[in-house]
């Protein structure tokens, strides 16, 4: 792979969305210029977001950098991860079927539900009175 040339793969889960850079080197994952031990302030998100990498063998030979939007730390962590995993596609589409396995490739379509007219939230309807 050339200097500077990187996979690039976007990712999205409930309000978040992360795209991600992968490059080929020695490197620390960044997440919005952090590292992603910093970022996320969480191991197991942190272990969570190199899942791809360790399962396909890239962690030692690849790196990413993550931009996040929107959502919380939870929402942004399956984002990225989703984004590196597809990033990963790029590089080989040979990675596919042991990513697919994994459940690395799905995108987990639940969002929040839209509130109703007449209820408090999505489905919490008023306190019923008879009288």
């Amino acid at each position: 792979m050339a200097e500077g040339k990187y996979y690039y793969a976007v990712g999205r889960r409930k309000a978040a969305i992360a795209t991600a850079r992968l490059y080929s080197g020695k490197g620390v994952t960044m997440v919005n210029d952090m590292p992603a031990e910093q970022y996320f302030n969480n191991a197991t998100l942190v272990a969570e977001l190199a899942q791809a990498l360790v399962l396909t063998g890239n962690n030692e030979k690849m790196y990413a950098t993550i931009k996040v939007v929107g959502g919380g730390k939870r929402g942004q962590a399956d984002a990225a991860k989703l984004a590196i995993a597809r990033a990963l596609l790029e590089v080989s589409a040979d990675l596919r079927p042991s990513m697919k396995k994994a459940g690395l490739l799905t995108r987990d379509p639940r969002e929040k539900e839209r509130k109703k007219p007449g209820l408090k939230k999505a489905r919490k309807a008023p306190q019923f009175s008879k009288r």
